[in-house]
This record gives structure tokens, sequence and C-alpha cells, in this order.
């Protein structure tokens, strides 16, 4: 593909959106009513975000009906006043996509005013048929580390199943995840190509984590979804905010943001600086050649033109630097190994609302995307450069029906993509460049889905979809991905979901020619085309709710044809895709989160256990076309059986606050298997106090007892990892107003 049919595309896509919508949004809507079930007309409802200025108010309709459109998910206080009743007020939280019919009985008013508090009206579940988590700005700013730069701690403390890997966040035994930032999808098909997560946890103001069940507006990575909301301004006034951080490893934390809001317009902007002495995981227990440091930038605006139309733009940008960690011989002998990364994504929004319960979104965006392996002079037996930048642009589009029993979404998705690498090797001390490949290749993607969430009766949702995927590369393939699911209300309040899809991931666009490919045809290997992973899912779940406490129960199997994986060349610490014939993933989960506790604080848990295994050789990549030793089923080296992580978060008298996490994972596999590593189980503290209006300062420690162990044993980035030593750090917050 040329760049004249590149920008055709990405028009064509534009001008055929016919129907169009982002999916950070929800639906609230509902009925108020009085003792005896009667509608109550005119009551005043009001709808506010617990952590910013965002809200809207309306009046009941003749059946005491109300809605409330394009609200975008998170956690928000909705206020009921009627003449002759008390006042209500409820907590709500809304999820992307949800649209439920809440009810809300009134009590009679008595002599005395009083307000009538409730922990919730109606639970949301019984329109979600997918297990998800939601983590909020403060959470995220609490959590030990968790607002740290290139952390993945706001989801590995909050997410069943979710952990760390060979520097790679996993979920549900897969690391091809799906990122979106403002319900807008941030494409990348390099799989394992790079370690800095693609946004700072600091610019986030909700995060939402799918896990199965994932609706065909969603996409097609099967192993989870995460939804970013982007601060955006409407939670300050002309407001501020310093953070500078500093611990030990020389480690710094820094960021300065800006924020400010109108009726109409609202903007928030960042610049985030951080550096470390401890950046990737370490081969031995040493801490060895592991400097990283990495800038950032990002900016939201959001336009309100008028009632029913609303503009949002959303941009950030970040280069990342890593050492690649040593050994005491590889320092020795003088390996310097580097890692460069690159992030910039650009994404528009053009939300209208027709009319109540009619969403149309428009969203075309822009993402690059680079990753820089540079071999220094002592690597043996040969020096390695792998160089990859890619682009992709294209537009989502989504038209979003509310009405009556019907939650319905209709849309089409299409971006073009270019990839440019270079891949050289040379071996130790010859002269010349070595061998040397440099490619150039075109790809594009297009996708039409359909859904429905149909609520026949107050006590069950039946949801199903359809996706249709047409992908163009170094190959062409097509695939139809149907998914239905339920959600059924139980006596006592509890909750069962039930969910099966099917899913196609495009494959990256990789392979290896000309010189290359002769050396590795030398040697015994070949490069088999890597064709899409095809994924089959099957999710039961149980939501129990109990006086403020909330549990979920979810067991899940997923069955895999080309399964997306990753292998080393040689010892080069470079990485190339393949795929495996079979893959599968069994397990369940459970969640628990606590109401707030003696008015002080909240305890949360997520638990795991799974399996992750394969069976088969290798179908697409580098290989040497030899079959695997073992006859059936067998371990990846990712597999761990149990993953836990607690974590309580409490306010202190004076303004102060503790929060703590403990997690605990049950060993990763030990080589080839079949045993696995010893368990280990980790400790992270922080505590903060605020120090006027203005001032507030946090300090945090991880892996509190400083436990050494080692964490994975596999052939990325020098070969095994070792968990990272204590970590100990200090941040001080200054808001200002300008």
């Amino acid at each position: 593909m040329n760049a004249r049919s590149f920008g055709a595309l990405v028009v064509g896509v534009l001008l055929s959106a016919a129907m169009a919508g982002a999916t950070i949004f929800g639906n609230v809507r509902g009925i108020v009513h009085d003792p005896q079930h009667r509608p109550i007309a005119n009551a005043q409802v009001a709808l506010r975000a617990r952590a910013s200025d965002w809200s809207q108010s309306t009046a009941t309709g003749p059946e005491g009906e109300f809605e409330f459109n394009v609200v975008p998910l998170g956690e928000y206080q909705i206020v009921i006043t009627a003449e002759g009743f008390r006042t209500r007020e409820d907590s709500l939280t809304v999820t992307s996509g949800s649209a439920p019919v809440l009810h809300f009985p009134l009590s009679l008013a008595v002599v005395r005013e009083s307000v009538e508090v409730q922990e919730t009206p109606e639970t949301l579940a019984t329109t979600v048929v997918n297990p998800t988590s939601l983590v909020s700005r403060e959470q995220i700013a609490r959590a030990p580390g968790a607002d740290r730069s290139n952390s993945l701690a706001m989801i590995t403390d909050f997410v069943p199943s979710a952990y760390v890997s060979h520097n790679l966040l996993h979920l549900r035994g897969g690391h091809a995840i799906s990122w979106w930032v403002d319900g807008v999808p941030v494409p990348n098909l390099s799989i394992a190509s790079n370690v800095a997560p693609p946004f700072d946890p600091k610019d986030i103001d909700y995060l939402e984590v799918q896990r199965g069940g994932i609706g065909a507006e969603y996409g097609d990575r099967t192993f989870g979804v995460v939804n970013v909301v982007t601060r955006s301004g409407f939670e300050r006034n002309r407001e501020g905010e310093l953070l500078l951080g500093y611990g030990n490893f020389h480690s710094s934390n820094d960021q300065l943001s800006f924020g400010d809001h109108t009726e109409r317009f609202a903007y928030y902007a960042s610049l985030t600086g951080n550096r470390s002495d401890l950046g990737l995981e370490t081969p031995v227990s040493r801490v060895l050649h592991d400097q990283t440091a990495g800038l950032g930038g990002f900016a939201s605006l959001i336009f309100n033109a008028g009632p029913s139309d609303q503009l949002r733009l959303t941009a950030s940008a970040r280069h990342d630097h890593y050492q690649i960690p040593n050994t005491e011989e590889e320092q020795a002998r003088g390996i310097r190994d580097l890692d460069r990364e690159r992030d910039v994504f650009v994404n528009f929004s053009w939300i209208h609302t027709a009319h109540p319960g009619l969403m149309l979104t428009v969203s075309p965006f822009y993402h690059f995307n680079r990753a820089a392996y540079e071999g220094g002079p002592g690597d043996t037996p040969f020096q390695p450069i792998h160089r990859r930048a890619s682009n992709y642009a294209g537009a989502q589009a989504m038209l979003s029906v509310v009405k009556g029993k019907h939650n319905a979404q209709a849309g089409v998705l299409g971006f073009a993509e270019r990839d440019a690498s270079f891949f050289g090797i040379t071996a130790a001390g010859a002269p010349g460049p070595g061998v040397q490949q440099q490619q150039d290749l075109w790809g594009n993607l297009q996708a039409l889905f359909v859904g429905d969430q149909y609520k026949p009766v107050r006590w069950f949702t039946l949801t199903g979809g359809l996706r249709l995927t047409r992908f163009s590369g170094l190959m062409t393939e097509t695939a139809a991905s149907p998914r239905v699911g339920g959600a059924l209300r139980l006596p006592l309040g509890l909750v069962a979901h039930a969910s099966y899809g099917r899913f196609y991931q495009a494959p990256p666009l990789a392979t290896v020619s000309g010189p290359l490919l002769e050396l590795a045809l030398s040697g015994g290997l070949g490069f088999l085309p890597l064709h899409g992973e095809r994924d089959e899912q099957h999710e039961f779940g149980l939501t129990i709710p109990l006086r403020g406490w909330t549990a979920d129960l979810s067991s899940f199997r997923m069955g895999s044809r080309n399964y997306f994986d990753h292998d080393v060349l040689g010892n080069s610490s470079i990485f190339l895709p393949i795929t495996l014939e079979r893959a599968r993933v069994r397990g369940w989960e459970a969640t628990v989160r606590s109401p707030r506790l003696f008015r002080r604080g909240r305890w949360r848990l997520a638990y795991a256990h799974q399996t992750v295994e394969a069976q088969g050789g290798v179908t697409g990549g580098l290989t040497d076309f030899q079959p695997p030793p073992f006859g059936g089923y067998y371990f990846l080296d990712f597999d761990q059986r149990h993953t836990l992580s607690t974590g309580l978060d409490a306010d202190l008298p004076r303004r102060s606050w503790l929060a703590a996490n403990v997690a605990y994972g049950s060993g990763f596999l030990e080589g080839d298997g079949p045993f696995h590593l010893p368990a280990h189980t980790t400790l992270d503290l922080a505590i903060g106090k605020a120090l006027g209006e203005r001032w507030s300062v946090q300090i945090h420690a991880l892996n509190v007892f400083n436990r050494r162990f080692l964490l994975d044993r596999s052939n990325e980035f020098a070969g095994t990892h070792y968990a990272p030593p204590r970590q100990v750090g200090l941040e001080i917050r200054y808001r200002f107003h300008y």
C-alpha cells in the first residue's frame, strides 16, 4: 500500500461512518415512586460526580420517569427531592455502555426534615454480563507506588488474574490486551514489543478493566480491555499541581499539571518526568546496568458546543529509555545494551445526542509506537540491533440507541498501519555490518459490529452481538465473531451472569526475508507466516451483595488456535512473535469490596486460580520445525496457579491516611516444568498527610521486607527475572491557583 492509498483508506472510513459512539459513557434511567409504587411527577433529580464538578439535573415526567444521557463512567451521587417526601440520596457506579432502569421509592415526609441516604438503589450488575473492575483517581493516588510513571500497580493491585511477568502485563493468561482512551481504541498489533505502558497513571480519572464477556464493540483482544477515562479539568478550578518525588535508587516521579473548566469548556494538561537506577526486572539479585528515564506530556480538551454536541480531544506523547540489566559476567564483559521506546497518540471525538437515548459519535485517531533495541560491542556471540516504528491512522464510529427495553449499538472501525523495521546481526569482533534486513510493510483492518442489551423484565438482561473483521497485511483474513450473554437477578439480591464469545486477533506485520532468512535456513530454522489468533471463551459468574459488601465470583475457560506468544533469537534479548498450535486457559476469580468500615476506610481483595497451557508446535514465526517433546498440553512460562492481591485504604486522624497492599503468587513455571518456582509474598505500604489546603506529603515503601526471590525463568531480557528490591520514596504535592 502506498501513501495515497493509506490516506484514501482513512478518509473512506471517516466518510462511510454513518453511525458512531464513544464507549466511556452510560445512561442513567429511573422511576421515582411513593411507598405504594405510584409514580411521583415533577420530582427534582440531580446527578453529581463524586470526584469533580460534573453534574446534571432534571425533573421526572408524568410516570415518574427520568433519564440522563452521556454520563461518563465513574462514581456518582444522585439526590431526589419531591414535595411531601423525604429527600433521598444514593450512591451509584456507572460503567461504560450501561443503561439500567433504577427504581427509587420515596418515604413520606415527617415533621423534622431529614435526608434518607442509601448505599445503592439497585445493583447495576443486572445489566452487566462481564466481570469489570473500576479503579478511581483517588485509589491510584493512595495505593503504594501506583501513581509512579510506568507502574502497572493501578491494574495488578486491583484486578484478579493480573500480574507482571518478564516485564510485561499479563491478564487471564495473555498479554494481548486492548488499551482504550476516552472510549477510543489505541491500536497496536505488535506483540510484546514494548515494556513501557502507553499511559501515565497520574493522568487517569477512572480506569475500567473488562475481562471476559467482552462486547462486540470492544474489539477482539480476548484477555482484557483497559478503558482509561482521562483527567478532564472538571475536577479543577484554575488550579495547578506540582508533584515532586524522590526515593532510593535515585528515583524520581515528577509532574506539573494544570486544569480548569466552565459550563461549556474544560481543559487539563500535564508534563511528567521520571528516572531511576532500577528499571527493568534484573536477571540476578544485584542491580547492574538498570537505569531508566522517561519524559511525557498529556492534554485533554472538552467543549460543549451546544446542548446536543460535545467535542473531545485527547493527546499524549511519551519517550522512555531503558538500560538492559546485566549479570555479573555480562557487566564484566562490558555489555551495555539499551532499549528506547516512544509512544504518541491523538484522538478526537464528536459526540452528538440527537434526542434522549440516541447518541452518535465519530472518533478519528492516530497512534505512533516505536521500540529500538541497541546491542553493544561486548555482546557475544553476535551484536543485535532491532528497530521498529509503527504508524496507525483510522477512525471508529458507533450509534448507541437506548429505548424502552433495548440498549443497542452498531458501528464500524477501520485503520491502516505502516510498519517500518530494521534488524541486524553482527558477529562479535567481525568487521562490516553483518547480516541486515530492512522492511517497510503495510496493512489495514476493518470491522463492523452490532449488539443489543435487551431487558424484557427487571430481573433478566440478555445481550447479543456480532463482529465482522477483515485484516489485510502479509495475508488477508476474515472472521465472524458472535457474542452472547445474560444476567439473571436471583432472590436475596444475587445476580448470576454467563457469556460466550468468539474472538479474532489480527497478527503483527512481522516476517523474515533476504539475508536474514538465508542465515536462519543455514541454521536449520525457517519462518512461517503469522496468522491471526482465533479464540473461544466461556464464562459463568455470580455477584453477591450483602449489607454494602459485594463479592464477584467468575469461572472462565478460553480455547485458542494460533495462540500469540514470543520467543528469543539466540541470546540477543530480542524477542520475535510466534504462534502456537493451540492453547487453553482455565480458572476462576473472586473479588470482594467492602463498604466504608467504621467510617474510616475500605478493604478489597482480588484472587485468581488459573492454568495456562499450550499444545502442539510453532505454527507461525521463527521455528526449527521440530514438534514439542510433550505429547499433550504443557504449561507456558507465565503459568501461575494462585495470584492474590488484598489492600486496605483508611483515613486517620488529623487529615492523614494509610494504605497497604499484600501481593501473593504461588510461583511461575520452573524451566520447562511441570514444577513451579516457590511461592512469594510482598507487602507495600503508604502513608500520607494533608498539610493545610495546598500541601500534602506521602511516603511509600514497596516490598517492605526486601524479599529477593526468583520471579520467573524465561528467555527475554537476559533470561531470568528477580523481584525488585525494597523501594522507598517520598512525594510532595503543592496545589496552587493561577
